[in-house]
């Protein structure tokens, strides 16, 4: 099946409070379950970047798991943050190592240089051009930093789209089945984004695979060395901005 492009930002306010208030327990647990197993006994500690944040529960589940740990979100649709600074205010154990920042890839000017860990939740299938986010990644992340990229991948056709949002998303209101479907035909297929790392330079510091019936995650390492002065050759997708949920 073809890639079908959706929106890149969130920016209706009752479409942010709708996915604020879904039940994303198996998914968002399942990022923090699928990054401890890929990262065991690794000493995860310092600044971390969650790129395309959102209303902030993977920043809040991430910096419970790892206390020492400062997560700093960056998204493009400020309804998404209000939504998140409310999320995070509540979060009493937490809200002292958590800051949501508006901002859009690739322009985006985070308040740190370089990142301890970059991480990314389902905002890859947003991007209209793929690259901007790996582009961020090497950008944003030290040498030698653990980056989870975790996503959607997309089903062989509009069928299984609408099996799989009737298993996860039958009780959600209808605009999240909506937003969830759209989001399943704009996902990558797991050899697109393999072909998406070699073209970033990174085929050879980050893994691909399955993560679930309808997850894919790119994980690894960034190289250890002063890379950042070679220019990674562009694809031929899309130069348009854009970071979003």
């Amino acid at each position: 099946m073809k890639r079908i492009l959706e929106e890149e930002l969130m920016c209706c306010d009752a479409q942010a409070r709708a996915y604020a208030a879904a039940d994303f327990e198996d998914a968002h647990s399942g990022f923090i379950r699928t990054f401890r197993k890929f990262f065991h006994g690794r000493d995860i500690r310092g600044y971390v970047l969650d790129l395309g944040c959102g209303p902030g529960d993977i920043a809040v589940r991430f910096a419970r798991a790892y206390p020492e740990c400062f997560v700093h979100g960056i998204d493009g649709s400020e309804a998404m943050l209000y939504c998140g600074r409310r999320i995070i205010s509540g979060a009493a154990d937490v809200r002292h190592r958590i800051a949501l920042f508006r901002g859009r890839l690739p322009g985006v000017s985070p308040p740190r240089r370089e990142y301890d860990i970059v991480l990314s939740n389902s905002l890859l299938h947003h991007l209209r051009d793929p690259m901007v986010l790996w582009s961020a990644v090497r950008r944003h992340g030290a040498p030698g930093a653990p980056v989870f990229i975790m996503d959607l991948k997309r089903p062989a056709d509009s069928t299984e789209a609408g099996r799989l949002v009737d298993a996860y998303a039958a009780g959600e209101p209808e605009v999240l089945r909506h937003d969830f479907y759209r989001s399943l035909l704009a996902a990558f297929e797991i050899e697109e984004i393999r072909h998406q790392l070699g073209v970033a330079g990174l085929a050879d510091f980050l893994s691909v695979r399955a993560v679930s019936d309808r997850h894919v995650a790119a994980w690894g390492f960034l190289p250890p060395r002063p890379w950042r002065r070679k220019t990674a050759t562009r694809s031929a997708v899309s130069t348009r901005e854009g970071l979003g949920r």
